[in-house]
């Protein structure tokens, strides 16, 4: 059991892989004729109650309070009501829990449960749900038919229309993890018929989890290399590259892995990103090719956790009209929980990203050869990488004493790297101006 824990140490993952059997379960009975849709509905919702329960165990309260009462806001408010209230109603409560978290690791010097933990990070993919729902009602692409005089009904009425709501925000397969998917295409494909699809989930599933196995296998090899080295507060120079690297490795190794248990878990539910054909919501959040590929931050920063970045571009940039790309990270940070080092590592992004989109702008105009083409794009990915793993390692450390280490390290070079270009290019183009 050593090597197994050593594999999977989040209890996350125990979690959402013991959900797999009920998902397999959800998937073929929607093949059965007598499966109604309420039924679906039902199942869902309880799936998703009692994992709720066996995962957080009393603070399933904390999830559930927001839950019924975004539920509430949609059947008592008309749909140009209902974003305002659901917004402040599900950020408010996510932030005082995110000051118990505070409290205990700041002020009484104690390590935070797991449980709340979890449980913070089942509040923040509820307040993603929530909002993107009344985004949805907000837009008119969702019909509630509660906003005019016509549209009244009896209490028990809205109760049963009201279920899909319920099972949508505390859907198991998504409870704990998953990429977000909008209210239209989670209707759509509990209403549909899978008898397909489910045939089709058996090469995906098993592609997913030997993915799964080699990246956590690779995250046991690289922490081993990580111990054997000099960490951020000894190394020097070249040594520094190296940890800052690694230290960063491990975290995006574990993001990858949990991406796809969680895409596996939906897709062994039927409920798949890519069964879901709404416009705009294809891919994965786990495109580890293109994370790792790329020589553009403002490229990576879209595709990293790419249905999070749709959201934040829905529900932040987009309706921005002074300032969208730093309200966007800055809200970021306050989705997150507003610690020192998230707050500095997503402003720290903010800037790297406006610097980002001006150097490859006005490296564009530079007429160059092939050869220092290649070499332009070797170095500015060996740039990007290294800013990436700096900014990561800024938000996960979160306290001021890992920040402090952080920014007296080698590594601050290359966020002011961008710093200074961004500064010498805003004045190229003052003075072009």
């Amino acid at each position: 059991m050593r090597w197994l824990q050593r594999l999977f140490p989040h209890p996350v993952s125990f979690y959402q892989g013991a959900a797999f059997p009920f998902a397999l379960l959800f998937n073929c009975l929607c093949s059965l004729e007598s499966f109604s849709v309420r039924a679906r509905y039902l199942f869902l919702l309880a799936g998703g109650v009692i994992l709720a329960v066996a995962a957080l165990g009393s603070l399933a309260v904390l999830v559930f309070i927001p839950a019924l009462g975004a539920v509430i806001l949609i059947t008592s408010l008309g749909p140009r009501e209902v974003h305002g209230p659901m917004f402040f109603l599900q950020m408010g409560w996510q932030t005082m829990c995110h000051l118990g978290l505070h409290y205990t690791e700041y002020y009484l010097q104690e390590p935070p449960c797991p449980r709340f933990c979890m449980t913070l990070s089942a509040l923040m993919l509820l307040t993603q749900r929530a909002t993107s729902l009344s985004l949805d009602i907000l837009e008119g692409s969702v019909d509630t038919a509660w906003g005019s005089p016509g549209g009244r009904r009896s209490w028990s009425a809205r109760l049963g229309a009201a279920l899909p709501y319920f099972s949508y925000l505390l859907c198991f397969p998504a409870l704990l993890g998953g990429p977000l998917r909008s209210f239209q295409g989670f209707r759509a494909l509990v209403h549909g018929s899978r008898g397909g699809e489910r045939r089709r989930c058996f090469w995906p599933l098993a592609r997913s989890a030997v993915q799964i196995l080699g990246l956590q296998s690779l995250r046991v090899v690289l922490a081993e290399a990580v111990r054997a080295r000099a960490g951020l507060a000894d190394c020097r120079r070249v040594q520094c590259i190296w940890a800052l690297w690694s230290g960063a490795g491990l975290f995006k190794l574990t993001y990858y892995s949990h991406w796809l248990l969680d895409e596996g878990l939906l897709r062994a539910a039927g409920l798949a990103p890519d069964l879901d054909q709404s416009p705009g919501e294809e891919g994965s959040d786990a495109d580890i090719w293109t994370l790792e590929s790329t020589h553009r931050l403002s490229l990576f920063a879209r595709t990293w956790n790419h249905s999070t970045a749709r959201w934040l571009r829905r529900l932040v940039f987009q309706r921005s009209r002074a300032w969208p790309l730093w309200r966007t990270f800055a809200f970021s940070a306050w989705w997150h929980g507003l610690h020192p080092g998230q707050v500095f590592g997503f402003l720290c992004w903010a800037l790297a990203v406006q610097a980002d989109r001006r150097i490859h702008a006005w490296a564009r105009l530079c007429p160059r050869s092939r050869a220092l083409g290649l070499l332009y794009r070797a170095l500015a990915w060996l740039h990007t990488q290294l800013t990436v793993a700096y900014i990561l390692l800024a938000v996960e450390g979160r306290s001021f004493s890992s920040l402090w280490l952080l920014w007296n390290s080698y590594g601050s070079v290359f966020p002011l790297t961008h710093c200074i270009l961004l500064l010498l290019l805003s004045k190229r183009k003052h003075k072009g101006n």
